[in-house]
């Protein structure tokens, strides 16, 4: 069975190609048609020997995913995709033009096992992990259609990163990499649920990213209905693993707070999330939720978005609302797989 190879990081890479016999700079040429070049055949590494190459082709494929839809809002030229991957499935991506440039939000399984009821990520079904190099493939893809460099990255598309630990650190070295993309760990953010043992795996690695807490609300019985995951790790591990991770990584932990009509949104419910942070080197992103049919969820007015806001800044938590983009083209993640496998995307 052949080996995904824009899955090796460039040190497996450099290994490979030191047991082919060959000088070690042709792993820098290999991996840079690779990453840096985003090259879908081997035939177009045009400094590597036809032998070489054909010996690869042997032993590896080069990992892509094709357009199975596109979508570009006429509101802000946000631009959704949904992937076909080699297996029939399918994942999303979205690419955010900004003032600093392009940030593209990856998908990291197919599906999610989280259960979270506000999200259309795991209404389709988890189906299996993503590979390195399928991650990679999403930026590689939307780069060569768009025909734009993107800078930045965020995992917070279909699926939960720290449940497919080493294929997403993989894609973090690889992305990283000076000989590749070399996109700075500061223009990458991952975002978890709250997978506690794996925050404290991350911490370890001592990674200059932006890690970013699914949190979404301001006590455990809350949490605990709408995150099934807060029933296995609650909120007082998950904020102890974050202020350790500030601690250790110097990184400021930012908070993504879904805001919910009745649900979490009160005056009550702010006082309480601003004591369990305070100290804290933390942000918090406010989200008004996005309406998935089947959840039955209901967005928070504006005055209470405010206000919650308002709240939290007068007690010292520094928090902003999300801007909307793509709102008419559905760009919350899970959406249009789920429709696509119910058929309904035609």
């Amino acid at each position: 069975m052949k080996t995904d190879i824009n899955s090796l990081t460039y040190e497996k890479l450099n290994s490979v190609i030191e047991e082919l016999g060959q000088p070690t700079f042709r792993a820098k040429q290999i991996y840079a048609w690779l990453h840096k070049y985003g090259v879908s055949s081997f035939d177009e590494m045009t400094n590597i020997s036809k032998q070489l190459r054909e010996i690869l082709a042997d032993k590896y494929f080069i990992s892509t995913c094709e357009i199975e839809d596109k979508y570009t809002s006429k509101i802000d030229d946000t631009v959704k995709y949904l992937f076909r991957l080699y297996d029939g499935e399918y994942v999303e991506s979205v690419i955010m033009k900004y003032k600093y440039g392009y940030t593209i939000c990856v998908s990291s399984q197919v599906g999610c096992k989280m259960g979270c009821t506000f999200c259309a990520s795991t209404l389709a079904g988890f189906k299996r992990n993503l590979t390195a190099g399928e991650i990679e493939a999403q930026l590689q893809s939307a780069q060569k259609d768009l025909q734009i460099k993107i800078s930045h990255i965020v995992l917070m598309g279909i699926g939960e990163p720290l449940d497919n630990f080493d294929n997403v650190i993989d894609f973090l070295y690889n992305v990283n990499n000076e000989n590749g993309l070399n996109i700075s760990m500061r223009n990458i953010t991952l975002s978890t649920c709250g997978v506690v043992p794996r925050i404290y795996d991350l911490m370890a690695l001592n990674l200059q990213l932006t890690l970013t807490i699914s949190l979404h609300a301001p006590n455990d019985n809350i949490r605990s209905k709408t995150m099934p995951i807060n029933r296995k790790y609650n909120m007082d591990e998950l904020i102890k693993a974050c202020k350790n991770y500030a601690d250790k990584t110097g990184r400021r932990v930012s908070f993504e707070y879904t805001l919910i009509k009745d649900v979490n949104d009160s005056t009550k419910d702010a006082l309480e999330l601003s004591g369990r942070l305070k100290g804290m080197n933390s942000h918090i992103n406010l989200i008004p939720v996005n309406d998935v049919k089947e959840r039955g969820n209901v967005r928070s007015s504006k005055e209470a978005i405010l206000n919650f806001q308002n709240v939290l800044k007068k007690h010292g938590i520094n928090a902003t609302i999300r801007r909307t983009l793509g709102s008419d083209i559905n760009a919350s993640c899970g959406q249009l797989r789920r429709l696509k496998n119910r058929g309904e995307n035609e």
